[in-house]
């Protein structure tokens, strides 16, 4: 069964909000052993909402169309996919009565009720509204369904789950599963990750697909069965398979991150850690306490931007600083070790850099990043340029400060 879902709102274009709603569907919809093949954004236009819905269905079994269902002149999702129906508009009498009931309680004027709130395509199965009052509907034309769900995520939610699914399921008669697993790794390119994983790529139920993030890869492992158990049986093939070729780079699962991994192992190893930085502002040191329970292995951090105070607490020499400037291997090998000692923690872990907009230079550009580990006696430092804004390279620091202590300690 192939679905498609078109999200409608000029907000979403904008970017003023985030769609939520998207994600939840899909999910939504993989869970029930339906496949959602395209997700379609359109603004609040009757004419460009109509022609989405027309094209959606040359295609696709279900056409579900989301948000629009509200009092206000731009909310047209209804009028779209009447229009495409032939159909009409008409008032739900259930719907009606609720609303009126609503603002009588709230002492709302009732001229200010409007039919349009509560209109459902001609024909169409009611999909009641527990968190709301516009009704969405269900209509069955020509062998494909057409459904039409508000925009609130509150009312969306539970009229999918309460009142479309169910349908979903009978019409269908829905007997398979879709379920999926994220394998995420570091420390390694996408070209080489895809190159030892072969044709793993290329399987086509358990599915791999890599997405690439800020210093990892996430490969995501899809299946499909009529039990659930025996989709959850191909993706544990399929990883058993994955981490044989990739196991040394993978840190985690789903919703697993970099900043679990090295507590995992810090807590392993009943290790401490301290941290020092410079152009982060204390970013890492968020991530290292984000964990909860962090306070077991995080001892102190410093956030040490004057030189002077990379001098008086981390114990950095200033003839280094001056002779070799504060973003250099020395000055972060230094701050590495003053943190762990100034801590008596077993882990020292420093970062300096030039973030920008300015501060630049030939030999030392924008995103020139100096990251040192301290730990078992020496200290590690690691050069990295990082390209993008200031946020971005703050990120892309912390993120590599991550990985590098995960491959430190594991």
């Amino acid at each position: 069964m192939k679905a498609i879902l078109i999200c409608t709102g000029t907000e979403l274009l904008l970017g003023q909000i985030v769609n939520t709603n998207a994600a939840y569907i899909g999910k939504a919809l993989a869970e029930a052993g339906i496949d959602l093949y395209e997700i379609v954004t359109v603004g609040d236009n009757q004419e460009r909402i109509a022609n989405a819905i027309r094209r959606g269905s040359e295609n696709h079994d279900l056409v579900i169309i989301n948000g629009g269902l509200g009092p206000t002149e731009d909310d047209v999702s209804g009028e779209a996919l009447a229009e495409v129906l032939g159909k009409n508009l008409v008032v739900d009498p259930v719907a009606q009565a609720r609303q009126l009931d609503f603002m009588h309680k709230r002492n709302f004027a009732i001229q200010e009720f409007k039919d349009k709130t509560v209109q459902v395509i001609e024909g169409a199965q009611v999909l009641l509204n527990g968190n709301g009052s516009a009704p969405g509907s269900l209509c069955t034309v020509a062998d494909k369904l057409y459904a039409l769900l508000p925009g609130p995520p509150n009312e969306m939610q539970l009229m999918f789950q309460q009142e479309l699914l169910p349908r979903l399921r009978k019409s269908f008669a829905l007997n398979s599963v879709i379920k999926s697993r994220v394998l995420k790794v570091t420390g390694i390119g996408e070209g080489e990750a895809e190159s030892r994983l072969g044709d793993l790529i290329h399987t086509l139920n358990p599915t791999l697909a890599p997405t690439v993030k800020s210093g990892e890869i996430h490969f995501r492992i899809t299946a499909k069965n009529s039990s659930n158990n025996e989709a959850l049986k191909l993706i544990d093939e399929m990883e058993a398979k994955f981490r044989k070729l990739l196991g040394e780079f993978v840190f985690g699962i789903d919703e697993d991150n970099l900043e679990d991994a090295v507590a995992k192992l810090l807590w392993q190893k009943g290790l401490t850690i301290a941290a020092a930085e410079s152009c982060t502002g204390g970013n890492l040191a968020f991530h290292l306490s984000n964990v909860p329970g962090s306070s077991a292995y995080l001892k102190l951090s410093a956030i040490t931007y004057a030189d002077e105070w990379k001098t008086a607490l981390l114990g950095v020499k200033k003839e280094t600083l001056l002779t070799k400037g504060a973003v250099s291997k020395e000055v972060a090998k230094q701050m590495a070790l003053g943190i762990a000692r100034k801590a008596k923690s077993d882990l020292g872990v420093s970062i300096t850099g030039i973030a920008g907009p300015e501060g630049g230079s030939e030999d030392k550009p924008i995103g020139l990043v100096y990251i040192g580990i301290y730990y078992q006696g020496k200290v590690v430092v690691t050069k990295q340029l990082f390209q993008g804004d200031r946020a971005i390279i703050r990120e892309r620091s912390t993120k590599a400060a991550l990985r590098l202590l995960w491959e430190t300690l594991k």
